[in-house]
């Protein structure tokens, strides 16, 4: 019993022990981790001991100077008096060239201690000039998108005040001609684009909603999905069946934009006005690369305007020949560019021939989409409003602008390569330069314009 008493009081010393060394200590300030407050791990108290033989540890004069001890009789040491001519103290490893050896090296010599200050100001010197240049970058950048903005709103008063309101007496006059070329205002493009296309077809909303509702019925009624290779197939007396290839090429516009995929603001509206276009015109049906047509519309106009604009924008000779796919009249306009190409760009045009590389092979999608896939987005809106000003001359003047932008690029590449190149364009081209290219390219040959060489050339193909 007496060793049965003495286990167990031992064990309730060694318990009761235990839980005092387990109770949390009382923090005033808790600390934080990551998802939650975790008390503060309490410092040790400072043995002066130990902090004595710190001291003693650091050179001579270090200590008291660091803490605002440093009497009048201490030395000032050269990477001190360095760094006070300074007008920053750099925070970085750079400085480390101006600290003195350690305690058990032999001190630096003057020179070097010298030669070291001097490479440190000119280390300090080059971070200062690298800050001035990139400051002023940053300023002119600034200035630039000012001058931008306000050039872009004077231009747009104008297109507002001047322009829209006497459309008809002023739109082909030199004034409004040049700032056509200038580009149009993005808060009005969709307003002119309008008025330059026109409506020869005569479509109301009304109609847009008709073919619209039509399209809805199709989409229900329509149980299997077409596979790309099936739509090859399709026939023109049942174009309508293409309604559900639509789904197919929707995510593939503009995907870096990521508003007309599943789930983004404008994929319903892209899909209305492709789905009402295939019953509004069922010998054509939906071609891959309309898509990309309707889209930029999309993002300038409302969605019947944008239906209009569409309707009437394949309705054209050039996009109907391409659309339709009728190889004589493509080869019509092929033959009619490379007339143009030769007179303009003889040398580029001798490599192209030698390379066996036709224009059809760069040509037929930057004329489906009206460059709208082959080009940044701003550029091609830019694009289209001269296109929306001249017509399918400009589409063609354009491609050899773009060729004549990257001649010398091409003369050094082989036909697989040029290829490559012109099917893939460089992501950032300038567009002034690129205007700058096209306002250089001349329309005529032999003193024929477009229009002459082109039925010139169509009578060979007919």
């Amino acid at each position: 019993v007496h060793s049965n008493s003495v286990s167990f009081s031992s064990l309730r010393s060694l318990f009761a022990r235990r839980v005092k060394e387990n109770q949390p200590v009382d923090q005033k300030d808790p600390g934080w981790k990551l998802f939650g407050k975790v008390p503060l791990r309490e410092s040790p108290l400072k043995d002066p001991k130990k902090i004595q033989k710190v001291e003693s540890v650091i050179r001579p004069g270090e200590y008291e100077t660091k803490s605002g001890r440093a009497g009048s009789g201490n030395p000032t040491s050269p990477r001190q008096s360095v760094r006070k001519n300074l007008d920053f103290e750099p925070l970085s490893t750079t400085a480390l060239i101006l600290e003195d050896r350690p305690a058990n090296l032999p001190a630096k010599p003057a020179e070097e201690a010298q030669k070291h200050r001097q490479q440190y100001e000119e280390m300090v010197a080059q971070v200062k000039k690298r800050e001035l240049k990139e400051a002023q970058r940053r300023k002119k950048q600034l200035e630039d998108r000012c001058k931008l903005e306000e050039s872009i709103g004077t231009a747009a008063q104008t297109w507002n005040q001047e322009i829209l309101p006497n459309w008809s007496t002023v739109c082909t006059s030199r004034r409004v001609r040049d700032l056509w070329w200038q580009g149009i205002p993005p808060s009005v493009r969709g307003k002119v684009w309008s008025l330059a296309v026109g409506n020869e077809l005569n479509i109301t909303h009304e109609l847009y909603n008709i073919c619209l509702s039509r399209a809805k019925e199709k989409w229900k009624s329509t149980a299997a999905l077409f596979t790309e290779t099936e739509s090859e197939d399709v026939g023109s007396s049942d174009r309508e069946s293409s309604l559900e290839l639509i789904k197919l090429d929707i995510s593939r516009t503009f995907p870096q934009l990521c508003i007309f995929q599943k789930g983004g603001p404008y994929h319903d509206v892209l899909h209305s006005i492709l789905g009402a276009y295939t019953c509004y015109r069922p010998d054509v049906g939906y071609v891959q690369g309309m898509s990309f047509i309707a889209a930029v519309l999309i993002l300038n106009l409302d969605t019947a305007d944008a239906f209009i604009a569409f309707a009437n924008l394949l309705n054209k000779p050039c996009q109907m020949a391409f659309f339709r796919v009728d190889h004589s009249l493509m080869l019509t306009y092929f033959a009619a560019f490379e007339v143009f190409f030769e007179e303009n760009l003889p040398k580029l045009f001798a490599h192209f021939k030698k390379n066996n590389l036709t224009p059809d092979i760069y040509l037929i999608d930057w004329i489906f989409t009206l460059y709208s896939k082959s080009l940044p987005l701003d550029l091609a809106c830019r694009v289209w409003d001269v296109f929306c000003r001249d017509g399918e001359e400009f589409l063609f003047r354009t491609a050899l602008g773009l060729l004549r932008l990257y001649q010398d690029v091409l003369t050094s590449m082989d036909f697989i390569h040029m290829a490559q190149f012109l099917t893939r364009l460089p992501d950032l081209i300038p567009a002034d330069q690129l205007f700058q290219h096209i306002a250089a390219i001349h329309m005529t040959s032999r003193n024929r314009k477009w229009a002459q060489i082109f039925c010139q050339v169509g009578d060979r193909f007919s």
